[in-house]
């Protein structure tokens, strides 16, 4: 079986409640990895959630530690919840660096994955940072050094560039009725990528072969805000979970 982890697409929000004289704090968890993990579910696919707080202290240090999965995706967590466990940030110790490990293992032969959102690529206000690390040298794309974000909240059309590719072939006829899109990070392509699908004539997915294994880019969100309900609902979605994941996991 194809196995497949998913770091981060979770957050935790506080409010403050005002009534009158009095106020009250609350707090909730929210993920936003859902549906595509019930898409990939119903072709086939099981995905690992590990939770965006879990990242800095649970996420494998080391190529032996990431062999027990076929494909790792990023998802919308940035470059500081991987390199700033709690052994470096609260204690000052050394200890393995992730994106370190995650670069050689995908040359190695794994299947890297990153989704679009603000804490990734570069993100909002540059904050995702992962050009400057050694996931950026086996993407298939570069990224911006400022804020790489499109709001498109009138929507934006997406399109198919490589029809043929093992990526994009669950969608078939049906990416002519895809919903528009309502946002997604800015990159530019490598020589050496395969630009699989567009959103207004940027890059939505783009792959790569690199080393013994492979990387992908999917740019926008896998959930809201910028991956809204009716694409989610859109009877091509779980193919094109489907094959980007099986792309990457040589299957």
């Amino acid at each position: 079986m194809t196995r497949v982890l998913l770091a981060g697409e979770s957050w935790i929000s506080t409010a403050t409640h005002v009534k009158g004289f009095d106020e009250f704090s609350s707090t909730t968890f929210h993920t936003g990895a859902d549906a595509f993990i019930a898409a990939a579910a119903s072709e086939g696919l099981e995905i690992e959630q590990m939770y965006a707080h879990d990242v800095p202290g649970s996420f494998p240090r080391t190529v032996e530690a990431l062999s027990e999965y076929d494909v790792v995706i990023l998802s919308d967590v940035g470059a500081n919840s991987f390199v700033l466990s709690p052994e470096v940030f609260l204690e000052g110790r050394r200890t393995g660096n992730p994106l370190l490990a995650l670069a050689e293992w995908t040359r190695g032969g794994g299947g890297l994955m990153m989704a679009g959102g603000y804490l990734s690529f570069t993100g909002f206000q540059a904050r995702a940072n992962f050009a400057r690390t050694a996931v950026a040298d086996v993407l298939p794309v570069t990224m911006l050094d400022c804020d790489d974000r499109v709001e498109a909240p009138q929507g934006v059309a997406v399109s198919v560039g490589d029809p043929t590719h093992p990526a994009a072939a669950g969608w078939g006829e049906l990416v002519g009725s895809a919903p528009t899109l309502l946002g997604y990070n800015v990159v530019h392509p490598r020589e050496d990528a395969d630009v699989v699908a567009t959103v207004d004539g940027d890059v939505l997915v783009a792959t790569r072969e690199v080393g013994e294994g492979r990387s992908l880019v999917w740019t926008s969100d896998i959930g809201p805000h910028w991956c809204p309900e009716d694409f989610l609902a859109w009877d091509g979605f779980a193919p094109l979970v489907g094959g980007m994941l099986r792309w990457l996991a040589k299957a």
